[in-house]
């Protein structure tokens, strides 16, 4: 196997010697994964793709990250719940849909039926007797491998957005 030098700096080498523990006491393991890192996410951005970190889960969620291009974005609001659906193409010429769902206060009690029907419904019912339970946040992420697995997760509408997006080229080159 080659050898290669690398020169540190004395404000860096606390900073190499930690990757070298995490990586097990291997540093070229903690480098290699470092620059194949590196190279995958300037490769992406040189074809018009970002780094795409989005939530995923109730509440807060945990995050999770792909390289990706936003092709359409939808916003739909409800009597409930707002929703917002994100369609990107990834690197790998598949599709993700991140659908974030806003929290959400439901009557539950006798006359919930007519909450749900919109604001004026509401107009004139000042009674204390009501009952009502909060629904968190929640966001979630689908993937579709091809166009026709996608018009399953998504709005028509969205879906005819995004069919505009993918006929675009990622990058156009512009001689002015």
């Amino acid at each position: 196997m080659p050898n290669k030098t690398i020169y540190v700096s004395d404000d860096d080498l606390p900073l190499f010697q930690r990757a070298q523990e995490l990586a097990g006491g291997k540093l070229s393991t903690a480098i290699a994964a470092a620059l194949r890192r590196y190279v995958d996410v300037e490769e992406g951005k040189q074809h018009g793709y970002a780094e795409v970190i989005v939530r995923v889960g109730p509440g807060l969620g945990r995050k999770q990250r792909f390289s990706g291009l936003l092709l359409a974005e939808m916003e739909q609001t409800g009597n409930e719940r707002d929703q917002t659906y994100r369609v990107y193409r990834t690197r790998t010429e598949k599709y993700v849909v991140h659908l974030e769902r806003s929290e959400a206060h439901v009557n539950t009690g006798p006359d919930a039926e007519k909450y749900r029907t919109g604001w004026r419904a509401w107009v004139g019912d000042w009674s204390a007797d009501q009952t009502w339970t909060r629904i968190p946040a929640d966001s979630s992420l689908r993937l579709a491998d091809d166009l026709d697995a996608l018009r399953e997760l998504i709005p028509t509408e969205l879906f005819e957005l995004v069919l505009d997006a993918v006929g675009e080229p990622t990058i156009e080159d512009l001689d002015i």
